[in-house]
């Protein structure tokens, strides 16, 4: 028999709504058999675990059906796989690069890099809006917060796509996926030596200075907070823009709309993420027995929590399934919550929405062609290639 869901199901990949209806309505607390996991997928029950992280802990790895994660975390320890108080203690410490002062001084150069790219194919009017636009963007704007040179930005981003499209039925993808961390791991050792002995205005060196309960970062620590940031920060981000563009090719009306009125986009970047969350879910393991409709997840076990689903849950949301444009959003699960909200959901908002009001100034159209290709990923939700067509025009000609 086969599973009704899993992350890895192509068919899943393609379309995972269906699927999760499903759940929702039959099978809330869902057991994987071939891959021993849980599945939450309803709003409230995602709401309270990821509040719960006695229960619910980060530590045993963040993605299931897999060890990369577990072997990850023996490699560069990540604050995405703590719990408090250590978790706290991190996350308050590099949250200093993330206040909203911070994120509102950084608009002007993420607007000139936004710019910047689309200087370099508008004239054509056609372009593959993740290789071109939507990729490089995050990826600049998080090398530049690391003090990366523009020479290396290109492989960082081969090496957060390979692995993110790690599954674990296929052992090559594995060993690709734990290649990649490797090579991020030998690229970042000698780039923080080299920090150590000349700081610069930048994360990295920000980072070598701080302290945590009157301790410095381990060195083990610093790498993996390099290596959460640049992942994370790229994929999220990469994945929300190009889904944008998938939501607002199939509402015309939608996009003119926005093309008009650049006002509209913030709100319309919260019905974005709701709609096509980037990330669509990520696990927990769970450290006593809970008890919940009618199913018992025993201890050690791993829970999917199903935010891609949870975000369409019309227990929750009116009309789960439309674009509303000025829908009033009070809880959303795109960038989780509780102790592991997504640290960096306030740069990913604004490099969309940049994003947007850059293109949308000289591509109030566009048109997506075929050759679309999906990331082949379990907890992410994006594309490789994305073929775009618009009107040819110019900066100089607006």
């Amino acid at each position: 028999m086969s599973e009704l869901y899993s992350p890895y199901d192509p068919a899943v990949q393609a379309d995972p709504y269906p699927v999760y209806q499903v759940l929702r309505e039959e099978s809330p607390v869902y057991w994987n058999t071939e891959q021993e996991f849980w599945a939450l997928s309803r709003f409230d029950d995602i709401w309270t675990a990821t509040q719960d992280h006695r229960r619910f802990s980060s530590a045993e790895g963040i993605i299931v059906g897999q060890d990369l994660a577990t072997g990850m975390v023996d490699l560069m320890p990540m604050m995405i796989m703590m719990d408090p108080p250590r978790h706290s203690a991190l996350r308050k410490l590099v949250s200093r690069a993330f206040t909203p002062r911070r994120m509102a001084g950084m608009e002007d150069s993420i607007r000139a890099t936004a710019r910047g790219l689309l200087e370099s194919f508008i004239e054509r009017g056609e372009v593959d809006f993740v290789h071109e636009y939507a990729g490089p963007l995050p990826t600049i704007v998080i090398a530049d917060m690391l003090g990366i040179p523009n020479e290396d930005r290109q492989q960082f981003r081969e090496w957060s796509d390979r692995l993110v499209q790690v599954n674990p039925n296929d052992p090559a993808s594995v060993e690709d996926g734990m290649n990649a961390a490797l090579g991020l791991y030998d690229y970042f050792t000698p780039m923080l030596a080299a920090r150590r002995a000349n700081r610069k205005d930048d994360l990295m060196s920000a980072l070598l200075d701080a302290e945590v309960d009157g301790e410095r970062l381990s060195e083990e620590e610093l790498l993996g907070f390099c290596f959460m940031l640049l992942i994370a920060g790229n994929e999220t981000t990469t994945n929300l823009i190009s889904n944008t563009a998938q939501i607002l090719s199939e509402r015309p009306d939608t996009l003119r709309t926005i093309a008009a009125d650049h006002s509209l986009l913030p709100a319309a970047v919260e019905e974005f993420l709701r709609l096509e969350s980037p990330v669509q879910g990520l696990a927990r393991t769970v450290t006593e027995d809970v008890e919940l409709h009618g199913e018992t997840m025993r201890t050690g076990s791993k829970v999917m929590m199903l935010y891609g689903s949870a975000n369409r849950d019309d227990r929750e949301f009116a009309d789960p399934e439309s674009f509303i444009l000025d829908r009033k959003t009070e809880r959303g699960l795109a960038f989780g919550h509780g102790p592991h909200f997504c640290l960096g959901a306030a740069l990913a908002r604004l490099e969309c929405r940049v994003a947007y009001e850059e293109l949308l100034s000289y591509v109030p159209d566009f048109a997506l062609t075929d050759g679309a290709e999906r990331l082949l990923s379990g907890p992410v939700r994006g594309y490789k290639k994305l073929p775009m067509t618009f009107e040819p025009t110019s900066i100089s000609a607006r």
